[in-house]
């Protein structure tokens, strides 16, 4: 079951992925049990550890560039006992060449590299593989549909805005959540260099 409640996290002070969006994102990702996943600007690992938890007989990479959220990755690791998240010091794309055959790619951070790094991930994914961006500014937004839309990906893309109820003394009042850009691509045959040679 996915949807972990945000406060079991150990967070720090580094941004996390919210749990309804966490929710909708695994799902856009299509992660089966054996699935090799990619989580690139991994963060506190939220996303890494829910999808673990899917793919238990397969393997998980959360990469992060930033020295306290990987110790925050390995810390939430150790707590949910998920054993098939390998943890990847390094700013995206570096450290992803060496990766194995994809089946999803989540993307959480670019650092400005995210051109880049759907570069390396239109190589490392498999087939009919996903990739799943949730971006919360405009530019990336753009920049990912326009990278798809030059490269003939088939995707497809929605705005999230999550309002949670707070209470404020007898009243419940909606306290707004950062809405959240999330952009779902796959990887299709889309010229006849991409074809089994048996079929050319």
């Amino acid at each position: 079951m996915i949807g972990i409640d945000d406060e079991e996290f150990i967070r720090g002070e580094v941004p996390m992925t919210k749990q309804e969006i966490r929710i909708l994102t695994l799902v856009k990702a299509r992660i089966d049990c054996d699935s090799i996943v990619v989580d690139v600007g991994a963060g506190t690992g939220s996303i890494s550890i829910e999808a673990a938890k899917i793919a238990t007989c397969g393997k998980i990479f959360a990469v992060e560039r930033k020295a306290e959220a990987v110790e925050l990755i390995r810390r939430n690791v150790e707590k949910f006992s998920v054993d098939n998240v390998e943890i990847i010091c390094a700013e995206a794309p570096e450290g992803m060449d060496d990766l194995p055959k994809l089946d999803a790619a989540i993307i959480g951070g670019s650092g400005k590299n995210l051109r880049k790094i759907l570069d390396v991930l239109g190589e490392r994914l498999k087939l009919g593989g996903r990739v799943v961006i949730n971006a919360i500014t405009i530019q990336t937004t753009a920049d990912a549909l326009n990278y798809f839309r030059e490269n003939h990906w088939s995707y497809d893309a929605c705005q999230v805005q999550v309002n949670r109820l707070r209470r404020v003394g007898s009243y419940d009042m909606a306290n707004a959540l950062n809405p959240v850009y999330i952009i779902s691509a796959e990887k299709i045959i889309n010229s006849c260099d991409d074809w089994p040679k048996e079929n050319v």
